[in-house]
């Protein structure tokens, strides 16, 4: 750490000036073969000014180790998780076979590419999620007859079809779209595919097992009333990023993806490994990915990027808002300057 401040502490006074923290920047952010990523002159400011915590225009050493224990580390060595979401029978050629969507997506395309990089990317965590549903959860088309739909609702019970989003009665008014009856709990369609590979040390979760509500996230139910394991088990592993992928891209892939970003995650959202529902659903959720900070690559990008040789500013920006954060709420996140020896800066980067 010491050496990195003085290699770019150009004019020696003992502080980082803004443009010394730039060049800091163009030095983390490149990817292995050398290419420099650019964060914009905004960005860079809006992340000077997040580390320069006493707001005298100037990051000192002690600031700077906020910096290096906080960004820098994150950046160069994260903890990645890769989430597998939703690779079953049902959603690939059983009754909900996204093939027969409006996309006209094959299912059946993810599970190369996820193979590939379960078999070559060296993830700190893998995890598998599965849509768990009892036989009379909400989301089926086929129970509406049970529960009471408002009289709100764009579409009556009498008209609704598979696909249409009604409101349900309650305490609390629900939209729901309803859905052909799938991922039944200890079913066929609710397996994982069979030619998907399952590696060691993974994890398995479970979510849509309320009978009552609809669970598009790994990480929440659709109400934001009940967590799944995720949270917990990412945080014990201690994940930084998260490498999101599965079926269908555009509803449970999407929502989790969004839940991953607004938690605080470093998300990418890895494109060849999704297939959806619908072609402008599909493009929308990239949109929001993209605004929120997060990432789209394809799979030949992630195993530099989870080894830390890929270095995206968006990542990286992200990273910053959250500690932005986090001091705001007085939850400043510093810790012991001793462990910062364990990470430098390639002699390469330090000249650039």
């Amino acid at each position: 750490m010491d050496a990195c401040f003085t290699a770019f502490d150009k004019d020696c006074d003992g502080y980082l000036n803004l443009s010394e923290f730039e060049c800091i920047c163009r030095a983390l952010f490149r990817n292995d073969r050398g290419r420099v990523y650019s964060l914009s002159d905004e960005q860079v400011k809006d992340v000077f000014e997040i580390f320069d915590l006493d707001k005298d225009g100037k990051i000192s050493r002690d600031e700077f180790t906020y910096c290096w224990n906080n960004w820098i580390k994150t950046i160069v060595r994260p903890v990645s998780a890769f989430l597998v979401i939703d690779v079953q029978n049902d959603f690939i050629s059983g009754s909900l076979s996204i093939s027969q969507c409006a996309a006209q997506q094959n299912g059946l395309d993810v599970i190369q590419p996820i193979n590939r990089l379960l078999d070559t990317v060296n993830f700190d965590a893998v995890f598998y999620s599965l849509d768990w549903h009892p036989s009379d959860h909400v989301s089926f088309i086929d129970n509406l007859c049970y529960r009471k739909v408002h009289p709100s609702s764009a579409v009556t019970a009498e008209e609704a079809q598979t696909y249409d989003t009604v409101t349900f009665d309650g305490p609390h008014l629900m939209n729901q779209r309803l859905w052909p009856r799938h991922c039944v709990q200890e079913s066929w369609g609710a397996e994982l595919h069979k030619d998907l590979k399952v590696v060691d040390n993974s994890t398995k979760i479970y979510k849509g097992t309320n009978p009552d509500v609809d669970s598009y996230s790994v990480f929440w139910d659709n109400k934001k009333l009940t967590q799944t394991t995720l949270s917990d088990q990412l945080a014990q592993k201690g994940a930084t990023d998260i490498y999101v992928c599965g079926l269908a891209y555009d509803v449970c892939v999407g929502a989790t993806a969004v839940d991953a970003l607004s938690i605080g995650y470093r998300t990418i959202l890895i494109d060849d490994c999704c297939r959806g529902v619908d072609l402008n659903d599909i493009e929308r959720t990239k949109k929001s990915v993209i605004k929120n900070h997060g990432v789209i690559v394809n799979t030949e990008e992630v195993k530099a990027m989870v080894e830390g040789r890929d270095r995206r500013p968006e990542l990286g920006y992200k990273l910053a808002v959250e500690l932005k954060r986090k001091l705001e709420m007085g939850d400043d996140g510093i810790t012991e300057p001793a462990i910062t020896n364990h990470i430098s800066l390639s002699e390469e980067e330090v000249a650039a």
